[in-house]
């Protein structure tokens, strides 16, 4: 084994037994235990909605030391690897052992990125809502470009997504929209993305060929309806149907199948219409209503509130957090990290996970 590669071996152990004690995992098998003991009492189920809860938490941390202890087996197999190449004049196994490396390095970087979504809804799915700014059919565009931009990168990761609402634009685009994201960590890594969002480019709109500036806001809220317990009085509620926007003829154009919530206390008006039935639309506003009665909870906590300090100037409108320009040069930049990239196309087609990685490792602990 070359100096080189022992070292490299070496480096990569070293940084498993880190993650080890990081991670805190002897502690976790120990609740594991508990867990595991706790469930095979015959009570247990009685209450239902605790041993959910219990299951869920139990079933996350075994994931978690598999996971870890998956990259040691691994560890184990490319010295085992190793120590047989010494024998090999040909370097296949070499070759080999350096493929596994390569593996385990990828996933433990995974794994450390990891550590930093540990908020207490960093892995529930995500809601984001994103508004074009002023600018009319200009702003509207964007705004569906930018929508495009995060299916796009949900897509890549697997995450199911819907826009369950929008308001189309005058000639393009939206003027709102709202986006569910589905998937293990979706908020945890979407909750980077909250701010303005502002696009330099010649309008294809403008016959005079200018250069136009427009912006997009993106919020992003937890969907936490899976996890807390959110209490809505039937009464607090006005309901109205409306008619679903889209291509006429379609069968959501001719019955009232969409959903608006007024909920009277707050204020808090939701809505939804990507699905056929009111019911469907219904239970999908809910969830909307949820999640923003949650985030309104939140913002009266002066302990929430502190922890959110570091990012609130970074969602109020006019306070941008990235640059897509398009002409007179090409370039991505983030201004929060300053982070730039000059392939353009690349993020829109929803490339923008090192956009997140980075502003997470600045701004999280």
């Amino acid at each position: 084994m070359s100096k080189e590669l022992k070292d490299r071996f070496d480096a990569c152990q070293t940084k498993l037994d880190d993650l080890y004690k990081h991670l805190d995992l002897k502690t976790k098998q120990t609740r594991i235990d508990e867990l595991k003991a706790l469930s095979q009492d015959s009570d247990f189920w009685n209450d239902q909605k605790k041993a959910q809860g219990l299951m869920k938490e139990l079933n996350d941390l075994k994931a978690l030391v598999e996971k870890w202890e998956g990259l040691k087996n691994q560890m184990d197999d490319v010295e085992a690897t190793l120590d047989l190449a010494a024998e090999d004049k040909s370097g296949e196994l070499v070759q080999e052992a350096l493929g596994h490396l390569a593996a385990v390095e990828k996933e433990m970087e995974r794994l450390e990125f990891q550590k930093m979504l540990s908020g207490e809804h960093d892995k529930a799915g995500a809601i984001l809502f994103i508004n074009a700014g002023a600018g009319g059919t200009e702003a509207c565009d964007w705004a569906e470009m930018i929508l495009r931009m995060y299916r796009r990168w949900c897509d890549q990761h697997g995450f199911r997504n819907q826009v369950v609402d929008f308001t189309p634009g005058d000639g393009a685009g939206f003027r709102s929209a709202v986006l569910t994201v589905e998937g293990d960590y979706a908020y945890g890594l979407l909750k980077a993305e909250i701010g303005v969002h502002r696009l330099v480019r010649i309008s294809p709109f403008d016959a005079n060929k200018r250069r136009h500036t427009s912006f997009a806001s993106v919020f992003v809220l937890a969907d936490v309806e899976k996890e807390i317990e959110i209490e809505i009085n039937e009464d607090d509620l006005r309901v109205d149907t409306f008619r679903s926007g889209g291509a006429g003829g379609q069968h959501v154009n001719k019955t009232e199948s969409a959903i608006r919530l007024t909920h009277n206390p707050s204020g808090i008006v939701v809505a939804c219409q990507s699905e056929r039935s009111q019911h469907q639309n219904r239970a999908l506003a809910m969830k909307l209503l949820k999640a923003k009665l949650y985030e309104a909870e939140l913002a009266k906590r002066q302990k929430a509130k502190d922890e959110i300090e570091k990012t609130k100037k970074k969602i109020e409108w006019g306070s941008q957090i990235r640059s897509y320009v398009m002409q007179p040069y090409r370039m991505v930049k983030d201004h929060r990290t300053n982070l730039e990239a000059g392939n353009v196309d690349a993020v829109m087609d929803g490339d923008i996970d090192p956009f997140i990685r980075k502003f997470l490792m600045e701004f999280t602990s």
